[in-house]
């Protein structure tokens, strides 16, 4: 049973959270008033509120200020959602993981949404680069907000596409950014990499496979 593996079903710290959000909304609008902005003056008082929020995050979030300020300062533009599309892959009706490099824990098979790249073909690309599957797409699960769902604090706000597919064929293998794959059943889960999925969002993917209409926030 997936007790033995931590304290999945601790809620993070709810004042953390509100201020993330807070912080990255910050961002955003300094983001938007950066480029649009005719006045020269004006931009500078939005660039020192992107900095603001630069600070913000990098304490809620625990990382180095100049990584949060890399990320913030990368995009130009009107700010909108990251867009995360992560695959449910099934055989006899335990799901499919992937182990990490980066942390150790295991995550649904996915990643960022490629330029060019319809959501079928991401989730279909992603499953066979990091586990040697070949899958199909069949639909849609599930629309997720990253700030529900018991997300940790995120330095970006994601939308997660989660897509269900079918299994074609092809030998389960590492990759150059996970270490293994496997099949695991519904209550019997490893550690997940809780940035990437959550238990509660495991939890809904398992109630919406036997509903044939997808979950949207």
């Amino acid at each position: 049973m997936r007790q033995d593996v931590g304290n999945h079903n601790e809620k993070p710290p709810k004042l953390e959270n509100e201020i993330l959000k807070i912080a990255k909304r910050i961002q955003a609008i300094s983001q938007t008033g950066i480029r649009f902005a005719a006045d020269k003056f004006d931009q500078q008082r939005f660039e020192e509120l992107r900095e603001l929020s630069v600070q913000l995050v990098s304490k809620v979030c625990d990382s180095e200020v100049g990584k949060i300020r890399d990320l913030f300062t990368f995009e130009t533009g009107f700010q909108t959602p990251k867009v995360d599309v992560r695959s449910v892959v099934l055989k006899e009706n335990m799901i499919l993981l992937t182990k990490e490099l980066s942390d150790n824990k295991w995550s649904l098979p996915g990643g960022y949404a490629d330029i060019n790249y319809s959501p079928s073909e991401i989730a279909e690309k992603e499953v066979l680069e990091e586990t040697g599957l070949n899958v199909k797409t069949n639909r849609i699960l599930a629309i997720v907000d990253t700030n529900k769902h018991n997300f940790p604090p995120l330095e970006f706000h994601f939308y997660k596409i989660v897509v269900l597919c079918d299994l074609v064929g092809g030998t389960l293998r590492g990759s150059d950014e996970t270490e293994e794959a496997r099949f695991f059943d519904f209550d019997n889960l490893p550690e997940l990499s809780e940035k990437r999925n959550t238990y509660e969002l495991i939890d809904l993917i398992r109630l919406r496979l036997n509903n044939e209409e997808p979950y949207i926030d």
